[in-house]
């Protein structure tokens, strides 16, 4: 059943904030941290605390168990903190789940609420925003979320977002709606069969009531349609006018240039 309009989310502004301890506590960051260098550990625990024991046969699961683990993988490499690590998971998760609450195209709002989330992270400004990233690594941080997520960001959004299909449907104001045909309760009618004559003045008689039954709108229309299509017609006669006229001269050049051939061997032969 094709979704309706007024209930597909549409995209829109999200407003940054802290995120410390959001997406993973204390406790969780400490085990996944100590699990350094054992990708199987890590996956298991990540499994846990987001349900994705499923991530076999759920491609959804498959793909955010690889997102979450790459984010710890990168944390790990560049020697995050336990801080560091879970306000950085936390900003990936949060950013992927801009990206999915639309099917609607929102890279602009998702990427504006990335950088916030980054210098909610990265500006000692309490109770605004924290110092926990310097310069550097905000640039690593950034880099790396642009060249793995917004690089494949409608893969993410095709494969967490359902299809939108519009069922497109015009109403012309000022038309009298069609009426509903009537059903023949008596059964089927014998057809009749009426004289040429009286089926023209039949058909004419009808014509002429349509046209004092059409309002102006619908008037107006087929003037303007009208008028069209006899431009269009005159400027096709005036073309093909043209064309013939063209192809008479080539024809007619081309007899000249046979009639001049034929008189020279004629005078050839003469003179022999």
């Amino acid at each position: 059943m094709p979704c309706e309009m007024s209930k597909v989310p549409l995209p829109k502004e999200h407003k940054a904030a802290v995120c410390i301890w959001d997406a993973l506590d204390v406790t969780t960051t400490e085990a996944i941290l100590g699990a350094a260098g054992d990708r199987d550990e890590i996956q298991r625990q990540l499994i846990e605390i987001f349900d994705l024991a499923d991530n076999k046969q759920n491609k959804r699961s498959a793909i955010l168990l690889d997102l979450y683990y790459f984010t710890i993988q990168f944390a790990l490499e560049r020697g995050f903190s336990k801080e560091q690590t879970s306000s950085f998971f936390s900003i990936v998760k949060k950013t992927h789940e801009v990206c999915i609450e639309t099917p609607f195209g929102n890279l602009e709002q998702c990427f504006n609420y990335f950088k916030e989330l980054v210098l909610c992270h990265a500006v000692k400004r309490p109770p605004w925003s924290i110092s926990l990233f310097n310069p550097e690594e905000v640039k690593a941080v950034t880099e790396y979320v642009v060249n793995t997520y917004f690089r494949h960001f409608k893969l993410y959004k095709y494969a967490f977002t359902p299809v939108v299909r519009l069922d497109l449907a015009i109403n012309y104001v000022g038309l009298p709606d069609t009426p509903e045909p009537e059903e023949d309760v008596a059964g089927e009618e014998e057809p009749v069969t009426i004289p040429e004559t009286e089926t023209e003045g039949v058909v004419q008689e009808e014509l002429e009531e349509t046209e004092q039954e059409e309002s102006p709108a619908h008037q107006e229309l087929r003037r303007i349609i009208t008028g069209h299509l006899t431009e269009e017609v005159a400027k096709l006669r005036s073309s093909l006018g043209e064309q013939i006229k063209l192809n008479d001269e080539v024809i007619q050049q081309k007899l000249n240039a046979v009639e001049g051939t034929s008189t020279k061997g004629s005078a050839r032969s003469k003179k022999k």
